[in-house]
């Protein structure tokens, strides 16, 4: 039988607030993204350390690279782009590339498939961002769920589900029976 206390608490803990510390490039200081994770509680603390355009959240070991075709010169392989993207992904495990494309003009496309050619089979994760709106939201998506507190909580929430189906299947009491 399933513990519906468990549930509620559960749901309750994911409704929660969530605020955590952010690393970030001093590159970034002045990005609205920091404006708008302040706004939410969120701690950021600049580093020189972090190279230009990375996000850092500890708790989720997770780094998001924030990359601008605009700000890149014509011929993406003179941008030194590349190598950038490997030094990120050697550097952090849970690498998110944030490719901000606020439209799919023929530049953003081009870059987009340079990248998924050059880091197909890597660990690296492109997310295409329109606005500072999704940066944030596909940022904190992320590290909230791959947080320690809350990956845990999703897990007990996946195996509650898991054996409310076993419960209730119709397919698993037959094979019950048969045992």
């Amino acid at each position: 039988m399933i513990n519906t206390n468990t549930l509620m608490t559960t749901n309750t803990e994911m409704s929660s607030p969530w605020t955590t510390t952010i690393i970030a490039s001093t590159s970034l200081q002045d990005h609205d993204t920091n404006r708008m994770l302040s706004a939410q509680q969120h701690r950021i603390r600049f580093s020189d350390s972090v190279e230009a355009g990375v996000f850092i959240f500890p708790l989720s070991g997770t780094a998001f690279l924030l990359v601008d075709p605009h700000n890149l010169p014509e011929r993406f392989e003179e941008s030194g782009l590349t190598e950038r993207i490997n030094k990120f992904v050697q550097v952090h495990r849970n690498s998110f590339l944030l490719l901000y494309a606020p439209f799919n003009g023929k530049k953003e496309i081009e870059l987009l498939a340079l990248i998924q050619r050059r880091f197909f089979g890597c660990k690296l994760r492109v997310l295409s961002v329109r606005n500072n709106a999704d940066i944030v939201k596909g940022m904190l998506t992320i590290a909230k769920a791959t947080s320690k507190p809350h990956v845990d909580m999703i897990r007990n929430r996946m195996s509650l589900a898991r054996a409310h189906i076993i419960e209730s299947s119709p397919v698993w009491e037959m094979l019950r029976d048969m045992l």
